[in-house]
């Protein structure tokens, strides 16, 4: 016989399908065919025996080919062809053989396109290492167990035996080493990673029950957890990892998705966007600009006396100090007062003082429209902002910018949906901030509606009253480098005008000057601009027949 090294992988398969032809599996075939055999059992990591199923499979592979065929084809009777079925199962375990219609009333396979394309090639189809896997590597082969099921060319007990193998051989992978830590049923925990498959694989977040009942061989079993899932009893509910899908404002007790916590605990390492993450930006400091801002006296100490409790070392001393007395330990501002004072661009630059990154809540996001959806984007943001505070050293600020829609008077008796979601959203917020341990700070410009509760629980309150005449000449010489002091007293006393007002028309000053040149008597053109500015001072049209 020849040297084993003069075989290539197909002349040993050829040569073992032709023996193997009605050989009745005797054991001629084995001894005329050894060096072949263990020739293709070295080179595919299986045994002799399996290695003639395979080369039969090859030899017949212009179709689906079933256990009929195999005991057609070696001449022995469909009764012993069973007794080898778990020899065959192995091939398609080794993915060496793949199912078509797995489960139904008989089985049949089929050779894989990347192992005959591996053949071409003299090669021998390996399957790719399972273990030392980073996410995405691992959620690639869960596609791939997925889809098998899908093809019905693996069994749902099959499927899950996979899937828990992919998941302890990959312990660094954060999402398996938290899915495997579950204290829930075996059959929940692929449930929860069917959900994420779905999400990272197919971008799908509305998942149906037909698209979890595949997961189920018996029944029985699928019709107790989907009466589990309708009621809100399944397991993963209670662990806030599934909830149900929000549709016209109602919860749909047959659709469901992952909750924005799962999304940030297990899939962190994908950087699944959620919604919070759309509601909530954060800024570091070193991104914030460097700017002159100017108060009233009162404001400017509030405003210092602020600066110097949120430098970091006077920070974790005074929080230390309050700890061991029962206080409380988080620190919540009010800033209210009229558009364009200076509320915002204060806390940014109390952040960029101290050194802290802001949280910048979108208020119109977090208000969702969906009835449900609010009061959880609420308790995700709160849960968000407790993440950061753990991670960094410095406590990042948490702020609330125009916060009147939230921090308004609740309302008596609400009995529509949207008003007691709004309610809800308060109250939660009301006990987030009796917890708190860290830095918010809300920004309004109607204290006149502020709810009461929400102004006992503001440790400092500064008004941001509009600038007197002296300050506001500072700011015009500030904004209008040159300006000389006759004129900026001038408009300083002629307009009472916000730091936000005076900004607005020394960019406009600016873009006249770039467009035509230096003005010639700066005061008369700035007093234009001034008396464009203010449109409360133009007569208001009425509408409707006079008496």
């Amino acid at each position: 016989m020849e040297n084993l090294k003069q075989f290539t992988l197909i002349d040993a398969i050829e040569r073992v399908a032709a023996s193997a032809k009605k050989s009745k599996l005797d054991e001629r075939l084995f001894l005329d065919c050894r060096e072949e055999l263990e020739f293709l059992a070295t080179s595919y990591g299986i045994t002799t025996r399996q290695a003639v199923f395979f080369t039969v499979f090859l030899d017949r592979n212009c179709r689906y080919v079933d256990y009929d065929d195999l005991a057609s084809y070696l001449d022995i009777s469909n009764i012993r062809i069973l007794s080898y079925s778990d020899e065959i199962e192995a091939l398609a375990r080794r993915r060496l053989l793949r199912y078509h219609h797995r489960g139904k009333d008989e089985d049949s396979f089929i050779v894989p396109a990347a192992v005959l394309r591996a053949l071409k090639h003299n090669e021998a189809y390996q399957m790719p290492p399972n273990t030392g896997l980073d996410c995405c590597e691992l959620f690639a082969r869960l596609k791939v167990l997925f889809d098998d099921l899908s093809d019905e060319t693996i069994t749902p007990d099959e499927l899950s035996e996979e899937v828990v193998a992919l998941l302890d051989q990959n312990p660094q992978v954060t999402f398996a080493k938290k899915v495997r830590s579950l204290k829930v049923r075996s059959i929940d925990q692929l449930m929860l990673v069917l959900f994420c498959h779905l999400l990272v694989n197919e971008d799908d977040d509305d998942v149906r029950f037909n698209q979890i009942e595949p997961l189920y061989e018996n029944k029985a079993t699928y019709m107790r957890l989907r009466s589990e899932m309708s009621n809100d009893a399944n397991p993963l509910m209670h662990l806030k990892l599934i909830e149900h899908l929000c549709a016209d404002g109602i919860a749909d007790n047959n659709r469901f998705h992952l909750t924005e916590q799962a999304k940030r605990d297990l899939l962190a390492e994908l950087n699944i966007s959620v919604a919070t993450d759309t509601a909530a930006d954060v800024m570091k400091p070193d991104s914030i600009g460097t700017k002159e801002l100017f108060y009233c006296d009162k404001v400017e100490r509030q405003v210092d006396e602020l600066a110097s409790l949120l430098d970091t070392e006077r920070y974790k001393e005074v929080h230390e100090r309050m700890k061991q007395r029962g206080f409380r330990q988080g620190f919540t501002c009010l800033f209210h007062g009229g558009p364009g004072t200076g509320k915002t661009e204060t806390v940014y630059q109390l952040a960029r003082r101290t050194g802290r990154q802001v949280m910048v809540v979108d208020v119109p996001q977090i208000k969702s429209k969906w009835v449900g959806e609010s009061e959880k984007n609420i308790k995700a943001l709160f849960d968000r902002y407790r993440a950061l505070v753990k991670k960094f050293d410095v406590a990042p600020i948490l702020l609330f910018n125009e916060a009147d829609a939230i921090i308004g008077i609740r309302k008596q008796g609400a009995e529509n949906a949207v008003d007691k979601m709004e309610n809800t959203i308060q109250n939660i917020i009301l006990q987030e901030m009796e917890t708190l341990d860290g830095i918010l700070i809300a920004t309004t410009n109607l204290t006149e509606n502020l709810d009461s509760a929400f102004e006992r629980r503001f440790l400092y309150k500064i008004c941001f009253e509009k600038p007197d005449a002296t300050v506001r000449s500072k700011i015009w010489r500030t904004m209008i480098p040159g300006l000389s002091t006759e004129v900026s007293n001038a408009l300083a006393e002629k307009y009472d005008f916000s730091g936000g007002q005076i900004e607005n028309i020394a960019r406009k000053y600016a873009v006249t000057c770039i467009l035509h040149g230096d003005a010639k008597d700066p005061q008369s053109a700035l007093e234009e601009l001034c008396d464009n500015e203010k449109i409360s001072s133009h007569a208001t049209r009425r509408i409707g027949f006079a008496a």
